[in-house]
């Protein structure tokens, strides 16, 4: 017995009290550990791209949603502007989805100036992009602040809108969300129809067709005719589908939902409702083995990098969708069973890969340290079992597959090998990190294995929740070490995984830099950083 571990600690700083002459600079995170103050800015872009609505390991949603609110409030008062551009950029299609977006937005039309009025009313028809959105909007606005003068300005412009055919297909896809339904927003701000194509939507929003007209109104009206045809003729579902182009959501509570059914809504299935089914259509023998034509279709939608970006589908939801299919039903809140497909699971595999933006490989040695203690392990998105662990290995490795000259390790309190390679697929590599995760996090640990080992690398990439605090030295304080020992011109990126203002990036260090989390642009980021090219 000695007390090594006591003057140890004489000379150095641990991660549990700030840096000496950087108090200023520095705020104590929820673990204890002392890190950089990230700035409303940061915070701002984190809450919004990776939202609050879901608690963590060291806080609780409530709280953290409470944070989100005072940023935005305290964003917007400095710059409304700012703010917008901001849940414009998660908007679109950056945040994991847009329920973060769709808050902000609600408390940005609460600023108090008229620059965050105006700001809110031009970027409105932009994040409010369908009658899903609208509801969650509504409801929001509702339990925060009511319909005043702007919110029914905006209310009017959405439900008034040039485009009926396109109006109809919203209204007609989400006819109630959140305990309204369209008749209720209509009554509530008092629209009146600028067309007759608008007066006879409304119209059958509010009081129904009792005698469906013998032809079809106009084309912008032509979806709630089928439909409404449908509800007659319920055995004529196949014809309502092919004639009336009808969607999922618009057929199954009209119409009979049989194999012939579904096999024509999956002939003209949309991107996202194609993600969403892949595992009822696989149960209903729609997507099997032996028919090839049908695999072809999945393979050609999912696997085509403009679609997903046009799609808006976000990694972690394709991320969700592989792990859910794998599952054959026992994540998710799926009351199906299926037996997977092999080649379903290989596109989705590669449908990961391509929902992020990446460049060609830049030449550059890269080192990425997953963060895989205790904390990281607390489940994102628990219904499919997804931990922030899992997703920040996911994000290391598309970047990794994107490049020649890389290494994976996993860091707690030490810095381990994960057996992960750009050779993995994304399924094994999950399985890899979740096999890891324990123990305090220590941040430095990974600048240190790569002095001790001399590893030279151009670009070191952290994927954290930026909660360090277990060890004795400030990760800053030992890049510092390594830039003096090893490569004086290596770059930091650490990639923040929670909605947290804290970070580890010493704001005096012109070659590091903090990311906000779950960006499908991140690895591409990393890349453009690591050559100098922003």
């Amino acid at each position: 017995m000695n007390y090594k571990f006591f003057t140890r600690k004489q000379g150095e700083t641990p991660q549990t009290q700030p840096i000496p002459g950087r108090e200023a600079e520095m705020i104590q995170g929820r673990s204890g550990g002392w890190m950089f103050d990230a700035g409303i800015w940061q915070m701002l872009r984190r809450c919004l791209l990776i939202g609050t609505a879901q608690s963590t390991y060291y806080a609780g949603k409530t709280e953290l949603t409470e944070d989100f609110v005072k940023v935005v409030t305290d964003a917007v008062a400095t710059d409304a502007n700012r703010v917008a551009s901001e849940i414009l950029y998660a908007s679109d299609g950056r945040a994991i989805n847009n329920s973060a977006p769709l808050f902000a937005l609600v408390l940005l039309s609460m600023g108090k100036t008229p620059a965050a009025k105006q700001a809110f009313k031009e970027i409105f028809p932009d994040v409010v992009r369908t009658g899903s959105h609208f509801y969650e909007w509504l409801n929001y606005t509702k339990s925060l602040r009511g319909f005043g003068k702007i919110v029914r300005e905006v209310g009017k412009d959405w439900l008034s809108r040039e485009d009926v055919q396109g109006l109809a297909y919203q209204l007609l896809k989400y006819q109630q969300r959140y305990s309204f339904s369209h008749r209720d927003v209509l009554r509530l701000f008092h629209v009146k129809p600028p067309t007759e194509d608008h007066n006879a939507l409304f119209h059958w929003v509010i009081k129904g067709w009792e005698d469906l007209p013998e032809t079809i109104p106009s084309t912008a009206l032509a979806q709630v005719w089928w439909y409404e045809w449908l509800k007659r003729h319920q055995d004529q579902t196949h014809r309502a589908i092919i004639e009336g182009r009808l969607t999922h959501e618009m057929v199954a509570p009209v119409g009979k939902m049989d194999k012939k059914a579904w096999q024509l809504l999956f002939n003209e299935m949309p991107i996202g409702a194609m993600l969403r089914n892949l595992g009822s259509l696989t149960e209903l023998g729609v997507l099997r083995a032996d028919e090839t034509a049908n695999l072809d279709r999945v393979a050609s939608v999912l696997n085509n990098a403009e679609r997903l970006r046009k799609g808006r589908i976000h990694p972690i939801d394709v991320l969700k969708a592989l792990k859910t299919y794998q599952s054959g039903g026992k994540l998710g809140r799926s009351q199906k069973t299926w037996q997977p497909v092999g080649r379903i699971v290989d596109i989705l595999e590669r449908a990961v890969e391509l929902s992020f933006h990446t460049t060609e490989p830049t030449g550059k040695v890269f080192l990425h340290a997953v963060d895989v203690s205790g904390s990281m392990s607390c489940g994102v998105v628990q219904s499919v079992g997804l931990s922030c662990c899992e997703i920040a290995t996911a994000m290391a490795l598309v970047t990794a597959k994107a490049e020649k000259n890389y290494v994976i390790r996993g860091f707690s309190t030490a810095f381990k090998e994960l057996g992960i390679s750009r050779k993995d697929s994304f399924s094994s590599a999950l399985r890899k990190a979740s096999d890891q995760n324990f123990g305090g996090t220590d941040a430095s640990v990974a600048y240190n294995w790569a002095i001790k080992q001399q590893f030279k690398a151009d670009i070191i990439c952290f994927w954290t929740d930026s909660e360090s605090w277990a060890g004795y030295h400030h990760p800053a304080k030992v890049l510092e070490e390594y830039r003096k020992k090893v490569n004086p011109n290596v770059k930091a990126v650490y990639i923040t995984l929670a909605p947290y203002q804290i970070t580890l990036v010493d704001p005096k260090d012109p070659l590091s830099w903090d990311l906000g989390g779950f960006d499908p642009g991140t690895p591409r980021l990393i890349q453009l950083l690591a050559t100098d090219q922003i």
